[in-house]
C-alpha cells in the first residue's frame, strides 16, 4: 500500500481524537524497583534503590552524567540484571516473565537506535508488532490496521514508504516512537528520546509522548538531560545523586529549587516561572569571569 492510500484510509486526527484524560490518579505500581542494587564491572552504579512508577504518569530521570539514569532504565526494561533487588511489573518479578509478555505489557526505546538501511517507516512500524506473532499466528492484516493507526497517530502518514534513513532528525525519532506505540504495550520506557535534535524536533517528541499519555493513558518513564523541558512534560522527576541514591522526588515545582540544581549538578541558577506553562524553568547564574554587569 503506497503512502497516498495510507493517507485516504488513515483515521481523521480530529474527528476521530480520543478524549483528554484527566490528571492521572496513582494506584498500584506498574513498575517498582526494591532494593536494587546495578553494577558494570564490579562497579556499584546504583545501591539500595526503592522506587515506584504508577500508571497513568509521566516520570522523568534527572541527573549528572554516570549517576546511572540509563542504567536504571535498563533494569526497568529488563536488558540489565540487577546484582541484588528486584523489579516488578505489575507486582510480578520482571525476570520471572516470558519475555514476549514483558514485551505485550513494556516498550523501551534506547539511545539512538538505527534501522538498515532500505527500512521503510512502515516496515520499522510492524516490526513493533513481533511480540504479538507466533507460529500460530503470522502477521495479518490486522497488525498492518494498527502499525497505520500507530504512523497517523505520530503525523507520519505522508512519509509511511520512505527509507527511515532519509528523514529529518524529528521525524525519525516519531517513527520509533510510533514502533513502541504498535507494540501496544501500556508502559512506554525512553533514553533520551531528544538527543541531538534542536529544540523544535524536542518540543515535537515530547508533545507526541504527552499525547499518548493523557488521550491513550500511556505509562511514560524518560531520561532527559534538559531540566526545563523535563519540568515542563512530567507530572513527576526523580533526580539521582552521582552516588547512586535518589536526591529528590516529586513534582517539578517541589524538586527544582536551586539547592537541589547545586547538590545534584553542580550548577548556580535561579528558578523562575516559564512565562508560558507556569512551570520551573532553570536559569544558570551568569559566569563571574565573562560578566557583562557594569560595575
Amino acid at each position: 500500500m503506497n503512502a497516498q492510500a495510507r493517507k485516504a484510509q488513515a483515521p481523521d486526527a480530529q474527528a476521530h481524537q480520543a478524549p483528554v484524560l484527566e490528571a492521572p490518579v496513582l494506584e498500584a505500581p506498574v513498575l517498582e524497583a526494591r532494593g536494587l542494587r546495578l553494577a558494570y564491572d564490579k562497579r556499584t552504579i546504583l545501591d539500595g534503590l526503592d522506587l515506584q512508577i504508577h500508571a497513568g504518569t509521566i516520570t522523568t530521570l534527572l541527573g549528572a552524567n554516570g549517576c546511572g539514569k540509563s542504567t536504571l532504565l535498563k533494569a526497568f526494561g529488563r536488558i540489565l540484571t540487577p546484582s541484588d533487588g528486584v523489579v516488578l511489573l505489575d507486582g510480578t518479578p520482571i525476570r520471572t516473565l516470558h519475555g514476549r509478555d514483558v514485551a505485550k505489557k513494556l516498550a523501551i526505546l534506547p539511545q539512538n537506535p538505527v534501522a538498515p538501511s532500505g527500512t521503510t517507516v512502515f516496515d520499522l512500524v510492524m516490526r513493533g508488532r513481533n511480540p504479538h506473532q507466533s507460529w500460530a499466528r503470522p502477521w495479518s492484516s490486522e497488525d498492518a490496521d494498527i502499525a497505520e493507526a500507530a504512523i497517523a497517530a505520530t503525523g507520519l502518514t505522508d512519509v509511511a514508504d520512505r527509507d527511515v534513513l532519509t528523514l529529518s532528525g524529528g521525524q525519525r525519532q516519531r517513527a520509533w516512537i510510533a514502533l513502541i506505540v504498535a507494540q501496544q504495550a501500556d508502559t512506554l520506557l525512553l533514553d533520551e528520546p531528544t538527543t541531538f535534535l534542536d529544540l523544535n524536533h524536542q518540543l515535537e517528541v515530547l508533545r507526541l509522548l504527552r499525547r499518548l499519555n493523557r488521550r491513550q493513558g500511556n505509562t511514560v518513564l524518560l531520561v532527559l538531560h534538559d531540566i526545563s523541558l523535563a519540568a515542563r512534560f512530567s507530572d513527576r522527576l526523580v533526580v539521582l545523586s552521582t552516588d547512586g541514591k535518589i536526591l529528590a522526588d516529586g513534582t517539578p515545582p517541589d524538586v527544582l529549587t536551586p539547592q537541589l540544581l547545586h547538590a545534584a549538578f553542580d550548577l548556580r541558577a535561579r528558578v523562575i516561572d516559564d512565562p508560558v506553562t507556569g512551570t520551573p524553568l532553570v536559569v544558570p547564574e551568569e559566569d563571574d569571569e565573562f560578566s557583562t554587569t557594569t560595575q
